[in-house]
């Protein structure tokens, strides 16, 4: 019986559940010496002086570390930019300048309020908007706060634009949204023999491993980088954060160390979901067709690059949704600011760009008096269809049977397309609506980043397999990625699940497999252990012990040239339509959804209730990220930086009908057809519940979060507009 397909249930959940389980913060001793941050606290200001001496004469502190203590004080995914402890500027309120090691936490956290820095405070950049032309610089050395710009061009978007019977135009903005992963930050580092380890949570081992080194100027084979069970991630652990500064005590003291975060600094410690600013034209002839989309999007990267230059390349290409459009003119921008910084989210991109696309074409349905689901039909990719960098897309284009089947799913389910009725027992004031909308995202990395994944698969036994190891440095933030991983091997190699043993959380004994992001584990991870296993298998039985092992390298990306425009800038997508149906109550803003239609063509659903968690927790986190999360900065400050005002969505928030729908469109280079499903049910969801707020009421929301106050406006300016249109 195939197990491809199969709901196996979770091998390492019981251990969850009892608190068997060990995470980074479980993994602290009591004879560990503790550390604690000594954070800036200003948005921008230079370093005139840092005064050490009353911290260190404190009862228990054992040493104060600053930026001299490094030996290469710099670190990022992409630019190494970002100072592990600040010498001579602070960019923003969680930028570090000292670390405290005490032999407890009570003296490590009165150390670290003894520490005196003396600051020359700057003017700070907190306006995306006018970043670019600021004289005031967030890195001097950059030349500018201009930190990227992606150009996309296709046909003639003026032209386009003459031969539309329809024009509309439309600005939108998003805000911050904080990962929130259940586990806080923490972790332990010691020294086994001569080679410095470090056991955390995180999304990269050898990337981790690699920054780690620079840092400390040491060979790669002499820093190791554990992972212990990881509480979330969403690409909120792609960026280092308190993995350095264990290593830094460690490597300096020869001690072991210890670090567990209180939420509120993991809050205003760690990056942030990218805000975006987007101006949006979109034209369309009388018969539906959409001629032409001209975008511009501006992003706040906030004070270190991190990965989003990268973000901004996925959010401009995604600017004209998920639409052949014979003309496109999209220009992306991410600036500096003193703000938190921004990275990697779910999404990457695009959700924020998405969110003006679909919105773009929903009004364009409306003005044409087309269904919207029949504008998006005649419109949507094909296979075959050229992308907007002039380059045909992938094959597996799933995009129209994901739309068809999830327009007829809320057809059945939340009766999309009939008449709005009065809502019997309910007061006026509360009005119903439904919206539909889709989406693409890549699965990989992108743009010409190199993607790889190496698995090794060991086999024993004399006649029958009796044990197989699989070794992948894949990285299970929570996903369940570890028993996708083993049910491919286990199909592969034809032997029982139990009988396979994963080891994947230990930079020595496992192989790199990239980044457990961009939806790519099971599609990348999971195609290099279907090749060694099926390489082992080849082998089997031998000796009694055979090993194989395959690096799996998908079709390679290109940037885009200058001058051509052309560029293949992935090698796989998703995609995604959704249909959900809301209650707004017109007296407060309030706005309660009630039904979810999700539909996912996932290639391959190796573990269909994996699969179906994956949606239903990505869109609890879309809930939030669309009505309820509103991470405030105020001059650079966040100023809710607990879960009492950043408002998480619970149990209450979410409707109780979501119907995740699967469809398997097979891919062509998938293990076993599959391709990632992780970040899809973020990617068109603030464009539904515009639309379907302005179904209900007739106004439309441009900002997220959607909070009453913005909701109410909207409809004030909807009711103003009639009142105008009747003069």
């Amino acid at each position: 019986m195939s197990l491809i397909g199969k709901s196996e249930p979770r091998h390492d959940a019981l251990g969850k559940v009892t608190g068997e389980a060990k995470y980074p913060a479980d993994l602290v001793e009591e004879a560990m010496l503790r550390l604690k941050v000594v954070f800036a606290h200003r948005a921008h200001a230079k370093i005139l002086s840092i005064d050490t001496s009353a911290a260190l004469a404190h009862p228990g502190v054992v040493a104060v570390l600053l930026a001299a203590d490094v030996p290469y004080n710099r670190f990022g995914l992409v630019d190494a930019d970002q100072p592990l402890l600040c010498d001579t500027k602070v960019r923003f309120f969680g930028d570090r300048v000292a670390l405290v090691v005490a032999q407890t936490v009570e003296a490590a956290e009165d150390g670290a309020k003894l520490v005196r820095v003396d600051y020359e405070d700057l003017p700070p950049v907190v306006d995306a908007l006018t970043a670019g032309t600021s004289p005031t610089l967030v890195h001097d050395e950059h030349g500018s706060n201009v930190l990227g710009h992606v150009r996309i061009r296709k046909g003639d978007v003026e032209a386009g634009f003459a031969q539309c019977d329809v024009v509309l135009e439309g600005d939108f903005e998003t805000g911050w949204q904080e990962h929130a992963y259940l586990q806080p930050d923490a972790g332990i580092a010691y020294y086994e023999g001569e080679k410095l380890v470090i056991e955390t949570a995180g999304q990269w081992l050898h990337e981790d491993l690699r920054q780690i080194a620079a840092m400390f100027e040491l060979p790669e084979d002499m820093v190791v980088i554990r992972y212990a069970k990881i509480g979330g991630a969403f690409g909120g652990r792609e960026d280092l954060n308190v993995a350095p500064l264990l290593a830094l005590a460690t490597w300096k003291l020869k001690r072991r160390t210890a670090i567990v975060w209180s939420r509120d600094e993991s809050i205003v410690g760690h990056h942030k979901r990218h805000p975006y600013f987007i101006h949006s034209k979109w034209g369309a002839r009388k018969d539906g067709i959409i001629l032409a989309a001209q975008t511009t999007l501006t992003a706040d990267g906030g004070a270190y690059a991190s990965t989003s230059v990268e973000v901004l390349k996925g959010a401009t290409l995604f600017a004209s949704g998920t639409y052949e459009i014979q003309n496109v003119a999209s220009d992306g921008y991410v600036v500096y600011t003193n703000n938190v910084p921004s990275g990697a989210f779910r999404g990457f991109g695009a959700p924020q760009a998405h969110f003006a696309a679909e919105s773009m074409v929903t009004r364009l349905a409306h003005a044409l008096d087309i269904d919207p689901v029949e504008l998006r039909r005649r419109n949507m990719y094909r296979e075959g269809s050229i992308e907007p960098t002039n380059n045909p897309l992938p094959q597996g284009v799933g995009a129209i049977p994901a739309l068809e089947r999830c327009e007829a799913e809320a057809r059945t389910r939340l009766g999309y397309g009939r008449p709005n009725v009065v809502l019997t027992g309910r007061p006026a004031q509360f009005k119903r609506g439904i919206g539909i909308a889709s989406g693409i995202k890549n699965v990989g990395y992108s743009f010409g980043f190199p993607d790889q994944a190496t698995a090794t698969v060991e086999l024993f036994g004399r006649k029958d397999i009796e044990r197989a190891i699989l070794r992948i440095g894949a990285a299970d933030v929570g996903q369940g990625s570890h028993l996708i991983l083993r049910q491919i091997c286990a199909e592969a190699v034809g032997c029982a699940l139990e009988r396979v043993e994963i080891v994947a959380e230990d930079s020595i004994d496992s192989p790199n497999a990239g980044s457990a992001s961009a939806s790519r584990m099971t599609y990348m991870g999971g195609r290099a252990v279907f090749d060694a296993a099926k390489a082992a298998r080849a082998k089997f039985p031998g000796d009694g012990h055979v090993v194989a092992t395959e690096q799996f390298r998908p079709k390679p990306t290109t940037p885009i040239d200058p001058t051509t425009h052309v560029g293949t800038p992935n090698f796989c997508y998703g995609y995604v339509s959704q249909a959900a149906e809301v209650e707004v109550d017109t007296l407060t803003g309030q706005v309660q959804i009630l039904k979810i239609v999700s539909v996912h063509d996932v290639g391959k659903a190796i573990n269909k209730q994996q699969v179906e968690g994956q949606i239903e927790g990505c869109l609890a986190q879309a809930v939030g990220y669309v009505l309820t999360e509103n991470l405030i900065c105020r001059d650079g400050k966040i100023v809710t930086p607990y879960f009492s005002t950043y408002l998480l969505p619970t149990t209450l928030d979410m409707p109780t009908e979501v119907y995740p729908v699967i469809l398997e469109g097979a891919d062509p280079h998938g293990p076993y057809g599959a391709r990632g499903v992780a970040e899809m049910p973020l990617v068109p969801f603030a464009a539904v519940i515009a639309s379907a707020i302005h179904a209900a009421t007739g106004a439309w929301v441009t900002q997220l979060p959607m909070t009453p106050e913005r909701v109410l406006r909207a409809m004030r300016q909807a009711n103003e507009a009639k009142k105008t249109a009747k003069v």
